[in-house]
């Protein structure tokens, strides 16, 4: 069923409240709780049990908001309105108390009973229906669905890198094998030298080896004919 009672009060006044059942004593259940609350400025939140029912109160700098849930929705976990140990209750508390104190501001504190239950009974009949009925009213839940989201966009953007990572290594193995190659081919291409250097000097070596007979043969002739011309 949901949340089926609010009031907004200052203190013991009523400045607003709404039922969504005819018959019930859930306002006089409410000011009985509304007396039981300390005075001060100490901030709260507390949960009292009436028969099938549970009130949950918030009370923040002397302006208290309350609300009136089923047994189930205040205690159990529905797996379609996920009103768990009263988090949608006071969730609703809090929307009611930002959207009261925007509305009026410093008026709040001199208003008389019931000043603002006009106007603002409607917005509490318009939340209590939001958050008794639209999933998306539990920011909860709502906050885990986008961490999914956001958690398989991570997981999405982990396989990319991944992949980057698998491009990349196989990139780094191209340029290892290139390398390898380019060693190997300066070392076929000194090792061609070398061999061409010994076949070239094996070709020149007996060329040498003439020229320096031939030379040594005309040295020896020039040398006999000199030594004739000395003696005769």
């Amino acid at each position: 069923m949901g949340i089926l009672y609010g009031m907004v009060a200052r203190g013991p006044v009523v400045l607003a409240e709404f039922s969504s059942i005819a018959q019930t004593n859930a306002n006089t259940v409410a000011r009985q709780i509304l007396d039981k609350i300390p005075r001060g400025n100490e901030d709260s939140n507390s949960s009292y049990s009436h028969d099938r029912y549970i009130f949950h109160v918030k009370r923040t700098d002397d302006l208290t908001v309350l609300c009136m849930a089923d047994d189930a929705t205040g205690r159990k976990c529905n797996d379609h309105l996920k009103f768990c140990a009263g988090r949608i209750p006071f969730e609703f508390l809090e929307d009611i108390h930002q959207r009261f104190v925007k509305t009026y501001g410093r008026a709040i504190h001199t208003s008389a009973p019931y000043a603002m239950n006009e106007e603002f009974s409607r917005i509490l009949s318009q939340q209590m229906d939001h958050f008794s009925n639209d999933p998306n009213a539990d920011r909860l839940n709502r906050l885990q669905g986008e961490m999914s989201h956001v958690r398989s966009v991570m997981i999405d953007n982990i396989d990319k890198v991944l992949q980057r990572g698998d491009r990349l290594a196989l990139l780094v193995e191209k340029t290892s094998t290139l390398q390898g190659n380019t060693i190997r081919f300066r070392r076929q291409t000194q090792r061609f030298r070398n061999t061409q250097w010994w076949r070239n000097f094996k070709l020149k070596l007996p060329i040498s080896m003439l020229e320096e007979v031939f030379v040594m043969a005309r040295c020896q002739r020039e040398f006999l004919r000199l030594l004739g011309i000395f003696f005769f």
